[in-house]
């Protein structure tokens, strides 16, 4: 059994417990209106949102309800996916209109002339967009805080993290303020705080979700947009409106037909490498490992078998690689603020160290922190002749208290910078491998922990029938 929340949140209501799926099916065959499912969420938003701070920059009611009776006056026949759906986009993606300040004191007042690609989907889709979800500055660390809007709090837990990037996405999932969010993973964004709020978060394949428009399209290869969900079922929904090339994003490609179809298909069962800690390589608080183990036991009953693995790496190597392929990217991006005076004060510490160490950085480096990560996606596609999967726990820590802003040491070792302690997350990142978030239960403390199910490169179908057999066996439902 799962625990109760901590937080004295009111039940929800049966609208807002439906899935993403079945409430776009009942607004299409008009069992439910537009109006009726909208003002159930904004409803449930007030009611609880003050307690956690999940969804920010919220519109005005009046607004989106005209929007909802538009809708309803509408024909449903032919409407997209999302008809009708509420969702609060993360806010590091531009949303035309809607302020948009990547958690930065900088872009408090910023309100975009565009949105991003996938933003532009959803609406097309017929969400109806209702306002953003919080994000730490620059999306930089999973605690989700900054100083426009604050943190966000824990699901189950209100002195603890709600992880990030993607943290206000996954507590409005667990709390049913949202049906379904996007999100964006570099380094776990997706899966971390899916993890710490006992749902369901998936990274896709580099290039299946086109990024941009930005000035970075041929050299944006490790963040990736992706959907987060209640169950699994629903993050396939979202990701078919997602996916799929874009003429503008050249890395983009089509998609391989519909991912919720696709999962009409039960998986009937796989090999399953467990990495586990990589023979001790990762610090890792106790007992998140025993839980991953315990899940796996559970996903042989979905005829997934499981058998331990250490691959021949060199995974210190791999983690330089990829502290130096972000830096390059995101410090490099965040320059043009350093540069400024009155801007470089405004950003915070972890910020700074990205951009500094990014101007220490040579093309050499850079090149041969490419060359390892050639190597590891090799080693990966060696282990994919073997196995179908490759499984890891989540993160290395348990949510810890809100007011730290990252861990300085995990199971008795120091952490050299705000994101070493969560560099199990790196190796999906670095081989460009879809991966899923399962959520595995709770610790002694009523604390939530999750597993990474990864799969080969464009195998994002196969691991989201995965995580969908997985799902069946769980005891629990996804949430709080």
């Amino acid at each position: 059994m799962r625990p109760r929340t901590k937080h004295a949140v009111p039940a929800a209501s049966d609208i807002c417990r439906l899935s993403a799926v079945e409430l776009a099916g009942a607004i299409r065959r008009k069992k439910l209106s537009v109006r009726e499912v909208v003002t159930a969420f904004l409803d449930r938003i007030d009611a609880v949102n003050p307690l956690v701070n999940a969804i920010v920059s919220l519109r005005d009611r009046d607004d989106m309800l005209r929007e909802a009776d538009a809708a309803d006056a509408g024909r449903t026949e032919g409407a997209g996916a999302l008809f009708g759906l509420p969702i609060a986009i993360k806010d590091l993606a531009s949303t035309t209109g809607l302020r948009t300040s990547f958690g930065s004191p900088i872009f408090a007042d910023f309100i975009p002339q565009e949105d991003d690609f996938f933003v532009q989907r959803i609406r097309d889709a017929g969400a109806i967009i209702i306002g953003k979800t919080n994000v730490p500055e620059f999306g930089l660390g999973s605690n989700t805080y900054n100083t426009v809007f604050g943190p966000t709090l824990n699901a189950f837990d209100p002195a603890l993290t709600a992880g990030g990037s993607s943290g206000g996405a996954a507590v409005a999932l667990a709390l049913d303020m949202l049906p379904v969010a996007d999100g964006s993973d570099f380094g776990g964004s997706l899966r971390n705080p899916a993890a710490w709020n006992n749902v369901y978060g998936f990274r896709p394949s580099q290039g299946l979700v086109p990024g941009g428009p930005d000035v970075e399209v041929f050299h944006a290869q490790m963040g990736v947009e992706g959907p987060m969900g209640r169950n699994v079922r629903d993050m396939a929904l979202l990701l078919d409106v997602q996916a799929g090339y874009h003429p503008q994003a050249p890395l983009s490609y089509e998609k391989p037909g519909s991912f919720l179809d696709g999962l009409a298909t039960a998986a009937t069962g796989g090999r399953v490498a467990w990495l586990g800690d990589l023979g001790g390589h990762l610090p890792v608080e106790p007992g998140i490992l025993d839980l991953c183990e315990a899940a796996l036991a559970r996903f042989a009953d979905a005829s997934f078998v499981t058998e331990p693995l250490l691959p021949d790496f060199d995974f210190e190597a791999l983690w330089q690689a990829f502290v130096t392929l972000r830096q390059a990217s995101s410090g490099c991006a965040l320059k043009v603020h350093y540069d400024d005076p009155a801007r470089r004060g405004l950003l915070k510490p972890e910020a700074i160290w990205e951009v500094e160490n990014a101007m220490r950085i040579t093309a050499p480096q850079i090149r041969a922190a490419s060359v390892v990560r050639t190597s590891w996606h090799r080693t990966l596609l060696s282990i994919f002749e073997r196995f179908d999967l490759i499984a890891l726990p989540t993160a290395q820590v348990f949510p810890f208290d809100v007011g730290t802003h990252w861990p300085r040491e995990v199971a008795g070792r120091g952490m050299d910078s705000y994101h070493r302690w969560m560099q199990v997350s790196a190796f999906a990142t670095l081989g460009g491998c879809p991966a899923v978030n399962v959520p595995v239960g709770f610790d002694d403390s009523g604390r939530p922990m999750g597993m990474q199910l990864i799969g080969r490169p464009r195998g994002d179908l196969a691991v989201l029938q995965a995580a969908a057999a997985y799902e069946a066996t769980l005891p629990w439902p996804a949430g709080a």
